[in-house]
């Protein structure tokens, strides 16, 4: 069984397992980010780098960027919430969400996570965290998705997703000519 499909199973079993699950990945997600965050500042200290900004410029740049990416994480939760889901991939809402941020992009959180790792790669003025790091999460990020989250979506979901998948950029909104 690969990991799409034990996801599904996850996805489609019983609410006893998804209640048991859902902390767990909770935990493990936090773990991750915060040795993420650690990695960036481990990479500083191997390449020797000190701080790639001055405090004050870290500060105009990363403040935005972190408050963004809250917000677009926040509104996103608040949305699967509202779908009696989780934004853990055990509990996920029942049915396919396209409104609020999920009508522009399909990983609206993620998306937000993004921005909020690059801004404190800003804040802190880490290039490990900024450039290495920020980067690294985001190619492993598509690589799961595509593998293991999309799969278990259109096995779940159907033609809805297929066709909102075709229209619907993975992280960032396509500007378009109006």
């Amino acid at each position: 069984m690969g990991p799409a499909d034990f996801l599904y199973k996850i996805t489609s079993g019983p609410m006893s397992a998804k209640r048991i699950l859902t902390p767990i990945g909770l935990v493990v997600f936090l773990a991750v980010m915060l040795a993420l965050v650690w990695g960036g500042a481990l990479i500083d200290r191997l390449l020797g780098a000190g701080r790639f900004l001055s405090w004050e410029a870290g500060l105009a740049v990363g403040i935005p960027l972190v408050a963004a990416g809250v917000f677009l994480s926040g509104w996103s939760i608040l949305v699967f919430f509202g779908e009696k889901g989780t934004p853990v991939p055990f509990n996920p809402p029942p049915r396919l969400v396209a409104k609020g941020p999920y009508a522009y992009s399909r990983n609206p959180m993620m998306a937000g996570l993004f921005l909020q790792f690059f801004g404190l790669g800003f804040l802190l003025g880490s290039i490990g965290l900024a450039f290495i790091v920020t980067p690294a999460l985001v190619l492993a990020s598509i690589i799961g998705l595509k593998r293991v989250e999309e799969p278990e979506l259109e096995r779940r979901l159907g033609a809805p997703y297929a066709d909102y998948k075709r229209v619907t950029p993975m992280f960032f909104p396509k500007l378009r000519n109006r």
